[in-house]
């Protein structure tokens, strides 16, 4: 069972220390403000009280022995910056952190974060593209303009398999899941016909995505 650190217990903390919870992890979570832990206790998590921007605090956490650390410390860039510098020192195995535009993330990355996580820009992103695009319902952005997308089945794909509608030759992109009436079959084989009512999830480059017929 894997094990995870995560720093700061604002909204985004919170968000992700609920979400964490309902997966098979331990999970502990550290703030300075006592009163920003108390309604995460309810969910079995393990919660301390501590400045994490002090080396003493951090190693008296043994961070080396979780899996993950995640620094959510909101509004504070410079406590974030302090906070990934030690645990990079400490010996962290991987670091995600919060960041609110590219000046950050460059400096996060830097300093010792594995992964920069912009939850304000990646919701707008997929608001916007979702919106902007009848056929897409849903995304996932990435990197570099790729994404994973919950679009409707294309009218010329409808009862046709994989191979007959060159999904990949033509099309570029990789369908990672069918969906109808509530029911996600993962990975379906290519001999799987195109239903009309089928929403597909799949992986691709958001040009490819907005080409398909």
């Amino acid at each position: 069972m894997k094990s995870f650190l995560l720093i700061g217990a604002g909204d985004f903390g919170h968000l992700l220390a609920r979400e964490l919870s309902k997966q098979p992890c331990e999970l502990m979570i550290a703030d300075i403000n006592e009163d920003a832990l108390g309604d995460l206790l309810e969910l079995g998590i393990s919660a301390k009280i501590g400045d994490c921007s002090r080396e003493e605090v951090l190693e008296s956490f043994d961070v080396a022995s979780f899996d993950a650390c995640f620094v959510c410390v909101g509004g504070h860039f410079q406590t974030s910056l302090e906070i990934v510098y030690l645990l990079e020192k400490l010996h962290a195995k991987k670091i995600h952190c919060k960041a609110d535009d590219d000046s950050q993330a460059k400096f996060l990355s830097i300093i010792g974060a594995d992964h920069v996580i912009y939850p304000e820009r990646e919701a707008a992103q997929s608001l916007a593209i979702s919106e902007a695009n009848d056929s897409i319902f849903n995304c996932i952005p990435m990197t570099d303009g790729y994404g994973v997308y919950e679009i409707a089945t294309p009218g010329s794909w409808v009862n046709k398999t994989f191979k007959e509608a060159s999904i990949y030759q033509i099309y570029r992109v990789n369908i990672l899941a069918t969906v109808n009436d509530g029911v996600i079959s993962m990975m379906p084989p290519s001999s799987y016909r195109f239903n009309a009512r089928d929403h597909l999830m799949v992986l691709g480059h958001q040009e490819d995505i907005e080409k398909l017929p």
